[in-house]
C-alpha cells in the first residue's frame, strides 16, 4: 500500500537510510529525489570551499518539502544540483529513477526542462505579456501547438486560482497575483518536482500566507514540492524540514517537531 503524505517519515526511517545505503541502484518509483554522498567544492582563487561535503537525502513522490538553513550551510548548491543547475564532485543524484548527476550538459538541460519547475522569488515575467502568455512561455520553447499551449496554461492559472485574471499583465497585478502567475508557468510542464527558492521573499506576511496556501493545495494534489528558505515560519508550512550546517544534513524532521524545537506553532492553513 502506497503511504499517504502524513504516513510518511522522515530519513532516520529505515527505508530512507536504505536507499540513500545503495550506490548505483537505481531507486524504485515512489522515490523522485535520491542524492548519495553528493559533494560540491569550488576553487576561490585557489581556496577550496566545501560547499556540500556528502548530502544523502531521498524524498519521495508527493512530498512537500523545505530545506533551510543559515548562510553559507550548502542549501543554494543543494538547490542548484537538485534543481541540475550544476553538477556535483563526487556522489550520485537520481531524479525520477535517472542518474542526472552523469549526464552531458544537454542532457541535463532536457531533464531540468521537463522534470522541474522553477520558483523564484523575483518572479522573473515578461511585463508586456498577460499572465496567459506569461505561463505559455515554456510550452513555445518546448514547441507545444498554440492550442494546446493556451489549453495547458489556463489549466495552469486555474490550478493557482487565476483563472479570471489571465488576460492581465503584471503590472496589473498585485505581488502574490504575480507569484501565482510565476507558479503557473513552473507547472505548465507538468514537471515531476516543484522547486521554490524564497518564493515569499519579495512578499509582505499576509500575501506570504496566502502563497503558502497555494503550495499546500498543490501538495495535497500530489505535486512534489521543494522549497528553500531561510525563514522558520515559512519552512513550518512543509510537511517535512530538512535544515543543512557546514555542508551536512543537521536536521530532518516532521514539521511539528521542527516547529516545536525552534519555537514556532504550526501554520494552520
Amino acid at each position: 500500500m502506497t503511504d499517504t503524505l502524513d504516513d510518511i517519515g522522515v530519513s532516520t526511517t529505515g527505508e530512507r537510510k536504505a536507499v540513500v545505503t545503495a550506490p548505483g541502484v537505481a531507486p524504485e518509483k515512489d522515490w523522485v529525489i535520491v542524492t548519495r554522498g553528493l559533494t560540491r567544492q569550488y576553487d576561490m582563487g585557489g581556496e577550496i570551499v566545501r560547499a556540500l561535503r556528502g548530502v544523502d537525502l531521498a524524498i519521495r513522490r508527493n512530498e512537500y518539502v523545505a530545506i533551510m538553513g543559515p548562510s553559507g550551510s550548502g542549501k543554494s548548491t543543494l538547490m542548484n544540483l537538485i534543481g541540475c543547475l550544476d553538477t556535483p564532485n563526487d556522489g550520485e543524484y537520481w531524479l525520477n529513477g535517472m542518474l542526472v548527476s552523469e549526464m552531458s550538459d544537454d542532457a541535463l538541460a532536457h531533464v531540468r526542462n521537463k522534470e522541474i519547475g522553477f520558483v523564484f522569488q523575483t518572479f522573473n515575467l515578461l511585463p508586456r505579456a498577460s499572465a496567459l502568455q506569461n505561463v505559455e512561455l515554456p510550452l513555445v520553447y518546448a514547441g507545444v501547438s498554440s492550442a494546446e499551449r493556451k489549453k495547458r496554461a489556463s489549466e495552469a492559472l486555474d490550478r493557482v486560482q487565476l483563472g479570471e485574471r489571465m488576460g492581465h499583465r503584471p503590472n496589473e497585478l498585485s505581488g502574490g497575483q504575480r507569484q501565482r502567475v510565476a507558479i503557473a508557468r513552473a507547472l505548465v510542464n507538468r514537471p515531476s518536482i516543484l522547486l521554490a527558492d524564497e518564493p515569499t521573499g519579495n512578499l509582505d506576511s499576509q500575501t506570504s500566507e496566502e502563497i503558502m496556501r497555494v503550495f499546500e493545495e498543490l501538495a495535497r494534489e500530489g505535486q512534489t514540492v521543494v522549497m528553500v528558505t531561510h525563514e522558520p515560519d515559512i519552512a513550518a508550512h512543509a510537511r517535512r524540514v530538512i535544515v543543512l550546517r557546514d555542508g551536512v544534513i543537521s536536521s530532518d524532521e516532521r514539521r511539528e517537531q521542527f516547529a516545536a524545537k525552534v519555537g514556532i506553532e504550526v501554520p494552520q492553513l
